[in-house]
């Protein structure tokens, strides 16, 4: 399957529609998934608030022959390339938005500063990890880039929760919520169609962000991402998947046990390196070919993080403190043999 231009609807499955919308990133777009549902749509994601993405929206939403309204919209989550134009919608198309509520209230937390969501506060985990004082320039405002996405978080939501069936014209679609990319990420999969709408769990050519954030510093979300995925993998072979980014496909437990060998070459990379006391800082070129010094550094460092600490809960490495007051990890010694008299 290729890829579609920008703002067409185009037909992947029965009363499935995929439709392409432009992001302001080096990834450059987001897929949105519109069901069939009655009269209407019901609309999976809704882009990042930008004038083009909403431009869109306009064209769809324009009364004409053959239209249809939107008269549902699900979130997955809360990254702002998936709620930004949640508000937006909702008033405009007079719905309420269907998110787990972790999602919600994270959602709600970024946008008005709460404590453990601002630059302040990941500049202090970062440094707290070994990154220069100097680079953390680089690390640009989380709480300012999600505002420029998501002006508004919605005032109310309709809640979703694991193992949640929705009716959409007459198919059946299960929530399967996953965890480490963000709190309580909600997937859904339709067996009579034989599809998976994956969010940002299971992408096609590139791999899930999954990073340690200021509010839960000690947090493992490499253990729940891999254990989100093997509920995935449990999904019937010949499952179509509908990513947020990329193009659809199919393959699913491949893609999973690549990604799975993926994060175990790196956890492996790390173990070897902190045959030395590492921070998270010094790992980045040994995990990620090479360093950073752009708004990428954001990314790379809560990742480098989430690898230290799964590996750290599995006691594997231990964590010290070193004159500077970084977190230096290392590989955990092998118990002395025992001596017997």
């Amino acid at each position: 399957m290729e890829a579609v231009d920008f703002g067409l609807i185009t037909p992947v499955l029965p009363g499935v529609q995929w439709l392409r919308m432009p992001l302001p990133f080096r990834l450059d777009h987001i897929n949105l998934w519109l069901l069939a549902d009655g009269e209407g749509w019901t609309a999976v994601d809704c882009g990042y608030s930008t004038h083009p993405a909403r431009e869109v929206w306009d064209r769809i939403l324009a009364p004409g022959d053959g239209r249809r309204p939107v008269t549902r919209l699900m979130v997955t989550h809360c990254h702002p390339d998936h709620v930004g134009l949640a508000a937006w919608l909702a008033e405009r198309c007079s719905v309420t938005p269907w998110m787990t509520e972790p999602e919600y209230l994270l959602a709600r937390a970024v946008h008005q500063r709460a404590a453990g969501t601002g630059l302040a506060q990941m500049r202090e985990l970062f440094l707290r990890h070994g990154l220069d004082p100097a680079r953390c320039v680089a690390v640009n405002s989380p709480d300012e880039y999600y505002r420029r996405g998501v002006p508004q978080v919605p005032h109310a939501f309709c809640r979703l929760s694991d193992g949640d069936s929705i009716e959409i014209r007459g198919n059946a679609w299960r929530v399967i919520v996953g965890h480490g990319h963000s709190p309580a990420h909600a997937s859904l999969y339709c067996e009579r169609l034989g599809a998976l709408i994956s969010g940002d769990m299971v992408l096609p050519r590139i791999t899930t962000n999954v990073s340690v954030w200021p509010m839960e510093p000690e947090a493992d979300p490499l253990g729940q991402y891999l254990r989100s995925l093997e509920r995935l993998a449990a999904l019937p072979e010949g499952t179509i998947v509908l990513p947020s980014h990329g193009l659809p496909f199919r393959g699913l437990q491949d893609r999973i046990t690549a990604l799975r060998v993926h994060h175990a070459q790196r956890l492996e990379r790390a173990l070897e390196v902190c045959r030395q006391p590492r921070t998270a800082a010094q790992l980045l070129p040994e995990l990620f070919g090479r360093d950073y010094h752009d708004e990428q550094l954001f990314f790379a460092m809560g990742e480098a993080i989430a690898h230290l600490n799964h590996l750290m809960h599995a006691g594997k490495l231990t964590r010290a403190t070193d004159e500077a007051g970084s977190y230096r990890f290392a590989r955990r010694s092998p118990p002395a043999p025992k001596e017997y008299a």
